[in-house]
Protein backbone atom coordinates (compact mmCIF):
# COMPACT_ATOMS: atom_id res chain seq x y z
CA UNK A 1 0.00 0.00 0.00
CA UNK A 2 1.43 3.38 -0.97
CA UNK A 3 1.26 6.26 1.48
CA UNK A 4 -0.28 9.50 0.22
CA UNK A 5 -0.40 11.65 3.36
CA UNK A 6 3.34 12.02 3.75
CA UNK A 7 4.46 10.50 0.48
CA UNK A 8 7.47 12.76 0.30
CA UNK A 9 8.98 11.43 3.49
CA UNK A 10 7.12 8.27 4.53
CA UNK A 11 8.26 5.15 2.72
CA UNK A 12 5.99 2.11 2.59
CA UNK A 13 6.75 -0.60 5.13
CA UNK A 14 6.52 -4.22 4.04
CA UNK A 15 4.78 -5.94 6.94
CA UNK A 16 2.68 -8.62 5.30
CA UNK A 17 3.46 -12.00 3.87
CA UNK A 18 1.88 -11.47 0.44
CA UNK A 19 4.15 -9.74 -2.03
CA UNK A 20 1.32 -7.94 -3.83
CA UNK A 21 0.45 -4.68 -2.02
CA UNK A 22 -3.04 -3.34 -1.53
CA UNK A 23 -4.39 -0.84 -3.99
CA UNK A 24 -5.37 2.58 -2.69
CA UNK A 25 -7.78 3.23 -5.55
CA UNK A 26 -11.17 4.33 -4.33
CA UNK A 27 -14.40 3.78 -6.28
CA UNK A 28 -17.16 6.36 -6.50
CA UNK A 29 -19.59 3.73 -7.72
CA UNK A 30 -22.95 3.99 -5.97
CA UNK A 31 -22.96 0.27 -5.20
CA UNK A 32 -19.73 0.67 -3.27
CA UNK A 33 -21.29 3.41 -1.19
CA UNK A 34 -24.45 1.44 -0.54
CA UNK A 35 -22.48 -1.59 0.63
CA UNK A 36 -20.47 0.23 3.25
CA UNK A 37 -21.42 0.11 6.91
CA UNK A 38 -24.38 2.12 8.08
CA UNK A 39 -22.20 3.52 10.85
CA UNK A 40 -19.32 5.95 10.32
CA UNK A 41 -16.39 4.39 8.48
CA UNK A 42 -13.96 6.41 10.58
CA UNK A 43 -11.99 4.49 13.19
CA UNK A 44 -12.36 6.58 16.32
CA UNK A 45 -9.79 6.34 19.10
CA UNK A 46 -8.97 8.74 21.90
CA UNK A 47 -6.17 11.18 21.06
CA UNK A 48 -4.50 13.28 23.79
CA UNK A 49 -5.11 17.02 23.68
CA UNK A 50 -2.19 19.18 22.53
CA UNK A 51 -1.47 22.47 24.31
CA UNK A 52 -0.54 25.47 22.18
CA UNK A 53 3.10 26.55 22.38
CA UNK A 54 4.42 23.12 23.34
CA UNK A 55 6.83 20.93 21.40
CA UNK A 56 3.90 18.69 20.52
CA UNK A 57 2.05 21.66 19.01
CA UNK A 58 5.09 22.72 16.96
CA UNK A 59 5.52 19.20 15.64
CA UNK A 60 1.83 18.90 14.81
CA UNK A 61 1.85 22.23 12.99
CA UNK A 62 4.97 21.28 11.02
CA UNK A 63 3.45 17.98 9.89
CA UNK A 64 0.12 19.59 9.07
CA UNK A 65 1.93 22.17 6.94
CA UNK A 66 3.70 19.36 5.14
CA UNK A 67 0.38 17.63 4.50
CA UNK A 68 -2.92 19.03 5.80
CA UNK A 69 -4.65 15.63 5.54
CA UNK A 70 -2.24 13.72 7.75
CA UNK A 71 -3.91 11.61 10.43
CA UNK A 72 -1.91 11.95 13.63
CA UNK A 73 -2.70 9.45 16.39
CA UNK A 74 -0.02 10.25 18.94
CA UNK A 75 2.68 12.84 19.62
CA UNK A 76 4.79 12.36 22.73
CA UNK A 77 8.35 12.46 24.03
CA UNK A 78 10.83 10.39 22.06
CA UNK A 79 13.12 8.01 24.00
CA UNK A 80 15.99 10.44 23.34
CA UNK A 81 16.25 14.22 23.94
CA UNK A 82 15.29 16.91 21.47
CA UNK A 83 12.67 14.93 19.54
CA UNK A 84 9.01 13.93 19.67
CA UNK A 85 7.77 10.46 18.77
CA UNK A 86 4.87 10.60 16.30
CA UNK A 87 2.48 7.85 15.25
CA UNK A 88 0.76 8.93 12.05
CA UNK A 89 -0.77 7.15 9.08
CA UNK A 90 0.21 3.75 10.44
CA UNK A 91 3.87 4.65 10.86
CA UNK A 92 6.25 5.93 13.54
CA UNK A 93 8.53 8.88 12.87
CA UNK A 94 10.64 11.20 15.01
CA UNK A 95 10.46 14.97 14.66
CA UNK A 96 12.70 17.54 16.34
CA UNK A 97 11.05 19.64 19.05
CA UNK A 98 11.25 22.73 16.84
CA UNK A 99 9.49 20.90 14.00
CA UNK A 100 12.42 21.28 11.60
CA UNK A 101 13.85 17.78 11.27
CA UNK A 102 12.15 14.44 10.69
CA UNK A 103 13.53 10.95 10.37
CA UNK A 104 11.95 7.54 10.00
CA UNK A 105 13.30 4.14 10.94
CA UNK A 106 13.11 1.51 13.62
CA UNK A 107 14.46 2.73 16.96
CA UNK A 108 16.18 -0.01 18.93
CA UNK A 109 17.13 -0.02 22.61
CA UNK A 110 20.32 -2.06 22.43
CA UNK A 111 20.58 -2.74 26.17
CA UNK A 112 16.98 -3.97 26.41
CA UNK A 113 16.97 -5.44 22.90
CA UNK A 114 13.62 -3.79 22.29
CA UNK A 115 12.14 -2.19 19.19
CA UNK A 116 10.80 1.07 20.62
CA UNK A 117 9.10 2.11 17.39
CA UNK A 118 7.13 -1.14 17.32
CA UNK A 119 6.19 -0.63 20.98
CA UNK A 120 4.74 2.79 20.11
CA UNK A 121 2.85 1.37 17.16
CA UNK A 122 1.48 -1.48 19.30
CA UNK A 123 -0.19 1.01 21.64
CA UNK A 124 -2.11 2.56 18.74
CA UNK A 125 -3.02 -0.86 17.34
CA UNK A 126 -4.43 -1.83 20.73
CA UNK A 127 -6.72 1.20 20.73
CA UNK A 128 -7.81 0.62 17.14
CA UNK A 129 -8.66 -3.01 17.87
CA UNK A 130 -10.65 -2.01 20.96
CA UNK A 131 -12.71 0.28 18.72
CA UNK A 132 -13.59 -2.61 16.37
CA UNK A 133 -16.40 -4.81 17.80
CA UNK A 134 -15.66 -8.53 17.99
CA UNK A 135 -19.22 -9.09 16.73
CA UNK A 136 -18.10 -7.56 13.41
CA UNK A 137 -15.33 -10.15 13.01
CA UNK A 138 -15.60 -13.66 11.60
CA UNK A 139 -14.48 -15.93 14.42
CA UNK A 140 -13.17 -19.48 14.24
CA UNK A 141 -12.84 -20.71 17.82
CA UNK A 142 -11.51 -23.96 19.29
CA UNK A 143 -13.60 -26.28 21.41
CA UNK A 144 -13.47 -25.09 25.02
CA UNK A 145 -11.63 -22.05 26.31
CA UNK A 146 -9.02 -20.71 23.86
CA UNK A 147 -5.38 -20.72 24.96
CA UNK A 148 -4.58 -17.86 22.61
CA UNK A 149 -6.46 -15.36 20.45
CA UNK A 150 -5.20 -13.66 17.30
CA UNK A 151 -6.76 -11.05 15.03
CA UNK A 152 -6.02 -11.64 11.36
CA UNK A 153 -6.61 -9.01 8.70
CA UNK A 154 -7.38 -11.04 5.61
CA UNK A 155 -8.15 -10.81 1.91
CA UNK A 156 -10.04 -13.53 0.05
CA UNK A 157 -7.68 -13.41 -2.97
CA UNK A 158 -4.32 -13.42 -1.14
CA UNK A 159 -2.44 -16.71 -1.55
CA UNK A 160 -1.01 -16.77 1.97
CA UNK A 161 -4.41 -15.80 3.38
CA UNK A 162 -5.86 -18.85 1.66
CA UNK A 163 -3.03 -21.03 2.94
CA UNK A 164 -3.62 -19.79 6.48
CA UNK A 165 -7.35 -20.46 6.23
CA UNK A 166 -6.81 -23.93 4.78
CA UNK A 167 -5.21 -24.79 8.14
CA UNK A 168 -7.82 -23.12 10.31
CA UNK A 169 -8.79 -26.43 11.93
CA UNK A 170 -5.15 -27.00 12.91
CA UNK A 171 -4.91 -23.58 14.57
CA UNK A 172 -8.10 -24.32 16.46
CA UNK A 173 -6.84 -27.75 17.56
CA UNK A 174 -3.85 -25.99 19.14
CA UNK A 175 -6.25 -23.81 21.14
CA UNK A 176 -5.85 -20.71 18.97
CA UNK A 177 -8.95 -18.61 18.31
CA UNK A 178 -8.81 -16.72 15.01
CA UNK A 179 -10.78 -13.50 14.62
CA UNK A 180 -10.83 -12.32 11.01
CA UNK A 181 -11.16 -8.70 9.93
CA UNK A 182 -11.55 -7.68 6.30
CA UNK A 183 -8.84 -6.00 4.27
CA UNK A 184 -9.67 -6.04 0.53
CA UNK A 185 -6.28 -5.23 -0.98
CA UNK A 186 -7.71 -4.01 -4.28
CA UNK A 187 -9.38 -1.07 -2.53
CA UNK A 188 -12.83 0.17 -1.60
CA UNK A 189 -15.40 -0.45 -4.33
CA UNK A 190 -13.28 -3.03 -6.17
CA UNK A 191 -14.62 -6.48 -7.12
CA UNK A 192 -12.53 -7.87 -4.27
CA UNK A 193 -14.23 -5.43 -1.90
CA UNK A 194 -17.69 -6.40 -3.18
CA UNK A 195 -16.95 -10.10 -2.64
CA UNK A 196 -15.81 -9.41 0.91
CA UNK A 197 -18.98 -7.41 1.55
CA UNK A 198 -20.96 -10.41 0.31
CA UNK A 199 -19.07 -12.65 2.76
CA UNK A 200 -19.74 -10.33 5.71
CA UNK A 201 -23.41 -10.05 4.68
CA UNK A 202 -23.94 -13.79 4.31
CA UNK A 203 -26.24 -15.63 6.70
CA UNK A 204 -23.32 -17.96 7.52
CA UNK A 205 -20.25 -15.77 7.35
CA UNK A 206 -17.84 -18.55 8.34
CA UNK A 207 -19.01 -20.78 5.49
CA UNK A 208 -19.07 -17.86 3.04
CA UNK A 209 -15.48 -16.92 3.90
CA UNK A 210 -14.33 -20.51 3.45
CA UNK A 211 -16.21 -20.77 0.14
CA UNK A 212 -14.77 -17.48 -1.15
CA UNK A 213 -11.21 -18.56 -0.32
CA UNK A 214 -11.80 -21.79 -2.22
CA UNK A 215 -13.18 -20.02 -5.31
CA UNK A 216 -16.69 -21.28 -4.65
CA UNK A 217 -19.62 -19.06 -5.51
CA UNK A 218 -20.84 -16.73 -2.76
CA UNK A 219 -24.17 -15.02 -3.34
CA UNK A 220 -23.54 -11.34 -3.97
CA UNK A 221 -25.48 -9.18 -1.55
CA UNK A 222 -25.06 -5.97 0.42
CA UNK A 223 -26.02 -4.86 3.90
CA UNK A 224 -24.79 -2.61 6.68
CA UNK A 225 -21.32 -4.07 7.16
CA UNK A 226 -17.91 -3.26 8.69
CA UNK A 227 -15.68 -3.95 5.66
CA UNK A 228 -14.85 -0.31 4.91
CA UNK A 229 -14.15 0.44 8.56
CA UNK A 230 -11.99 -2.65 8.97
CA UNK A 231 -10.04 -1.67 5.85
CA UNK A 232 -9.47 1.76 7.39
CA UNK A 233 -8.39 0.12 10.64
CA UNK A 234 -5.81 -1.98 8.82
CA UNK A 235 -4.36 1.11 7.17
CA UNK A 236 -4.24 2.94 10.49
CA UNK A 237 -2.45 0.00 12.11
CA UNK A 238 0.31 0.06 9.50
CA UNK A 239 -0.79 -2.83 7.30
CA UNK A 240 0.83 -3.03 3.89
CA UNK A 241 0.06 -6.65 2.98
CA UNK A 242 -2.08 -9.58 3.98
CA UNK A 243 -2.43 -11.57 6.10
CA UNK A 244 -1.54 -9.43 9.09
CA UNK A 245 -1.57 -11.37 12.36
CA UNK A 246 -1.97 -9.42 15.61
CA UNK A 247 -2.43 -10.20 19.25
CA UNK A 248 -5.41 -8.43 20.90
CA UNK A 249 -2.94 -6.08 22.62
CA UNK A 250 -1.50 -4.87 19.32
CA UNK A 251 1.65 -6.95 18.93
CA UNK A 252 2.23 -7.63 15.25
CA UNK A 253 3.30 -11.20 14.57
CA UNK A 254 3.87 -10.63 10.86
CA UNK A 255 2.34 -12.48 7.94
CA UNK A 256 1.61 -16.16 7.49
CA UNK A 257 2.89 -18.50 10.20
CA UNK A 258 2.24 -22.28 10.24
CA UNK A 259 0.09 -23.47 13.17
CA UNK A 260 2.96 -24.80 15.32
CA UNK A 261 5.12 -21.73 14.68
CA UNK A 262 2.26 -19.40 15.64
CA UNK A 263 1.62 -21.40 18.81
CA UNK A 264 5.31 -21.19 19.76
CA UNK A 265 5.37 -17.43 19.18
CA UNK A 266 2.25 -16.92 21.30
CA UNK A 267 3.61 -19.14 24.07
CA UNK A 268 6.82 -17.10 24.00
CA UNK A 269 4.90 -13.84 24.34
CA UNK A 270 2.97 -15.26 27.31
CA UNK A 271 6.25 -16.33 28.98
CA UNK A 272 7.78 -12.87 28.42
CA UNK A 273 4.67 -11.22 29.87
CA UNK A 274 4.77 -13.47 32.94
CA UNK A 275 8.46 -12.72 33.43
CA UNK A 276 7.81 -8.97 33.33
CA UNK A 277 5.02 -9.29 35.90
CA UNK A 278 7.27 -11.32 38.18
CA UNK A 279 10.22 -8.94 37.91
Amino acid sequence: MKRFLLAAVFSALSLGACAQPASSAQSSDASAKSSSTAQSDEVKIATPAITAGTSEARVRDALTKLNPRIGIDRIGPAPFPGFREVVASGQVVYVSDDGRYLFQGGLLDIDKRKDLSEAAMSKVRTEVLKAMPVSDRIVFAPVGKPKHTVVVLTDIECGYCRKFHSQIADYNKLGIEVQYMAFPRAGIGSPDFQKMVAVWCADDRRKALTDAKNDHVVAMKTCANPVTMQHAAGTRMGLTGTPMILTPDGVMLGGYLPPEALQQRLDQLDAEHAARKGA
